[in-house]
């Protein structure tokens, strides 16, 4: 019988960049006892994103993260600067990113690969709490 389950998990990034989530999805997935299905995560912001990334060397991390600022700096000119430098830079970050993942679930696990994690990338200095919705359709 199809069931669904859905939950939110709010994350505090002390700095901008890479922080792996997967434990706590991973967590959501085992208390649902959903065995196959279709996880969705959504991060419900415009200036933070989610990615699944390489989550076994950290300086794959650090490469992104300095790609991103390279490309999408602080300090350009921008018109958008409503809530400091670091406001279109992170508006720039996440439309090049995602906000929303799929993953697929089976056997009661993640469908990641061996050195898949998944990730909020907080694009912002002195972020709030960030809220990353979780819903899992399956049986």
């Amino acid at each position: 019988m199809l069931r669904q389950s859905s939950t939110s998990i709010p994350i505090r990034a002390e700095r901008p960049g890479l922080f792996e989530i997967t434990d706590k999805v991973r967590s959501f997935v085992a208390d649902t006892g959903i065995q196959e299905g279709l996880l969705t995560l959504f991060c419900r912001h415009t200036s933070a994103s989610l990615l699944i990334q390489e989550n076994a060397a950290p300086a794959a991390r650090r490469d992104l993260e300095r790609f991103f600022a390279a490309i999408a700096p602080e300090g350009g000119s921008y018109e958008h600067d409503d809530e400091g430098s670091d406001d279109m830079p992170a508006h720039l970050r996440s439309a090049l990113t995602a906000t929303q993942l799929s993953i697929p679930i089976q056997d009661g696990h993640l469908l990641l690969g061996t050195w898949q994690g998944i990730f909020l990338f907080e694009h912002r200095r002195g972020a709030s709490t960030r809220e990353i919705a979780l819903h899992l359709v399956g049986e």
